[in-house]
């Protein structure tokens, strides 16, 4: 009885070490999303997102956050992202053409009834300097308000 008792024990005791594992493969630093006003997002309508970096030995990964309804008309988004390094003034911009859908999987987006959440990487892992960052996120897609977007956001993951 002791010996079945003791097995047990461990079993369960590795079962929660693998969970822990598991669990710790990324950390999320930030995340932070923005409700769309009337779900119609107009270019004019450009979302900051401020965020402190302390650790500047690790790896991060910047994802783009953005959720919309199945009656979203396009595949793909258009977006500008304005990026300010700490300790800088200038302001950078990245035009990015992401893709939302394609004919063979429909959209490549985790989705529950009629509502689809993308997390894109926006570029490969980098080490980031220690301070503040601010992003700013434009739509500059042909139909302006872009129908159907229900949030945009970021994500910064931190790479073990």
């Amino acid at each position: 009885m002791k010996i079945v008792r003791n097995t047990c024990f461990l079993v369960l005791l590795a079962i929660y070490l693998q969970l822990i594992a598991v669990s710790c493969t990324n950390i999320d630093l930030y995340e932070k999303s923005v409700i769309i006003p009337g779900q119609a997002w107009q270019s004019k309508f450009k979302p900051s997102f401020h965020f402190t970096i302390k650790d500047s030995a690790s790896l991060y990964q910047l994802f783009l956050v953005l959720r919309h309804n199945d009656k979203y008309s396009f595949s793909n988004i258009y977006i500008n992202l304005y990026a300010q390094w700490p300790g800088s003034d200038t302001v950078k911009k990245i035009r990015r053409d992401l893709t939302l859908a394609n004919n063979e999987n429909g959209w490549l987006a985790s989705g529950m009834d009629d509502i689809y959440e993308h997390r894109i990487p926006l570029g490969d892992p980098e080490p980031l300097k220690a301070g503040t960052y601010t992003f700013t996120i434009e739509q500059i897609m042909r139909e302006d308000p872009l129908k159907n977007v229900l949030n945009v956001g970021l994500r910064i993951e931190k790479k073990p």
